[in-house]
């Protein structure tokens, strides 16, 4: 159970106060949080979520626990990225990155303009429950919510794999609309190393996801 403070009461050894960015409720699947992922204690889970073969377009398979809690403790020392995870009723569900695309690779293939937001989604595998129909669509708009309305931003970028056709299809049935693909460039920095990607850029503007 949570209470209004966000404070878990079923781990038993220390409380813990937990600051929620967004709540929203799913219709017919429960209620959704958001909260910043911390490093250490989302490390078990997110490298469970990483390390899954159907995860290889993140690019962290084949990473131990601690590299995927230092990279998640480096983005956090960030004010251009930040990692949250997202909760459906207290279960960890999927994690949701933003960053600014002025401050990213994905900058150097297409014209950022003002109010754009860059975020990257991984859903967590269907859990005991099994998926159910129309999740991932009821996720993405409280996404889309978050970073649209509640961030104030104008327009969402996405740049999936251009392989990964289950993440465009998700997309396109959220109302993003295809940009160009793109190469983008590797990144090899001391505290980063990403490799060359080809990206399917897609774009949502918040009056399509919120006319009116």
């Amino acid at each position: 159970m949570t209470d209004a403070y966000g404070h878990h009461g079923h781990h038993g050894h220390h409380v813990h106060y937990v600051h929620y960015v967004h709540e929203e409720k799913a219709e017919g699947f429960g209620t959704v949080r958001i909260r910043p992922v911390d490093a250490g204690a989302d490390a078990a889970v997110l490298h469970g979520w990483v390390s899954a073969e159907r995860a290889s377009f993140w690019g962290m398979n084949g990473l131990t626990r601690d590299q995927v809690a230092e990279i998640y403790a480096h983005m956090a020392g960030l004010e251009t990225h930040h990692a949250y995870l997202v909760e459906l009723d207290d279960d960890p569900v999927a994690v949701l990155q933003t960053y600014e695309p002025s401050e990213d690779r994905v900058s150097e293939c297409y014209d950022v303009e003002p109010g754009d937001i860059g975020v990257h989604v991984l859903l967590a595998p269907a859990g005991e429950r099994g998926a159910r129909p129309g999740w991932s669509s009821a996720l993405m708009a409280v996404f889309a919510s978050y970073v649209l309305v509640g961030q104030d931003r104008r327009r969402v970028v996405v740049d999936p794999d251009v392989r990964n056709e289950k993440a465009l299809a998700r997309f396109f049935r959220q109302g993003f609309e295809a940009g160009p693909v793109v190469t983008l460039p590797e990144i090899d920095l001391p505290d980063v190393h990403l490799p060359e990607k080809t990206a399917q850029l897609a774009f949502l503007r918040r009056e399509v996801a919120f006319p009116g």
